[in-house]
C-alpha cells in the first residue's frame, strides 16, 4: 500500500482522535445500546437504532484511523528545503486581488483550509509543487481560474 504523508501535528492529531473514539466514545455508545436494550422492543427503539448508527460510525472511524497511522509516513518540514513540496508554508498574493495567505502544504488527514492547512492533492497544492519564490501560478478552481504569485516559500 501506499505511505500517506503527514506532519508530525497530523498525525499526534490522529492519534488522539483515535484515542478518543477507542477510550471515551465506544465505551459510552457500548453503554447507551444497552440501556437502550432496557426498554423493550428493539424493532420500534428509536434510541436503539440511532445508537447502533452511531456505533457503526465510530467503528468506521476507528478502522480507518487506524489504517492512516499504519501507512502514515511523517515528515518534518523543517528538514526540507529549495522548491514548494510536501510540508512547505508558502505565502501567496492573488494577482487579481491583491489578497495575501499563507497555506502549509499538508497530507489529505490533516487539511483544514479555514486553518490554512492545505490538502497535498488539491488544485493549488498541485499547481504550486516545484514552484519558487517570484513564480506566477495559474490555478484551475471551481470558482474559475485564478493566479497566484509566490511571495515566500518557508519550511517550519
Amino acid at each position: 500500500m501506499e505511505k500517506i504523508p503527514m506532519t508530525q501535528d497530523g498525525f499526534d492529531a490522529l492519534n488522539a482522535e483515535l484515542k478518543q473514539l477507542k477510550s471515551v466514545e465506544r465505551p459510552a455508545i457500548i453503554r447507551a445500546i444497552s440501556e437502550a436494550r432496557e426498554h423493550g422492543d428493539l424493532s420500534e427503539n428509536a434510541e436503539y437504532h440511532s445508537a447502533k448508527e452511531k456505533q457503526s460510525f465510530i467503528e468506521g472511524r476507528i478502522k480507518e484511523l487506524e489504517g492512516a497511522i499504519s501507512l502514515a509516513e511523517v515528515i518534518d518540514p523543517k528538514k526540507l528545503s529549495g522548491p514548494i513540496k510536501f510540508g512547505a508554508t508558502v505565502t501567496l498574493v492573488d494577482e487579481d486581488t491583491d489578497d495575501e495567505k499563507s497555506y502549509q502544504i499538508v497530507g489529505e488527514y490533516e487539511a483544514n483550509i479555514e486553518k490554512g492547512l492545505l490538502n497535498v492533492k488539491s488544485p493549488i497544492a498541485r499547481a504550486l509543487i516545484g514552484k519558487e519564490e517570484g513564480d506566477s501560478v495559474e490555478v484551475r478552481t471551481p470558482g474559475g481560474d485564478k493566479s497566484y504569485e509566490v511571495l515566500k516559500v518557508e519550511y517550519i
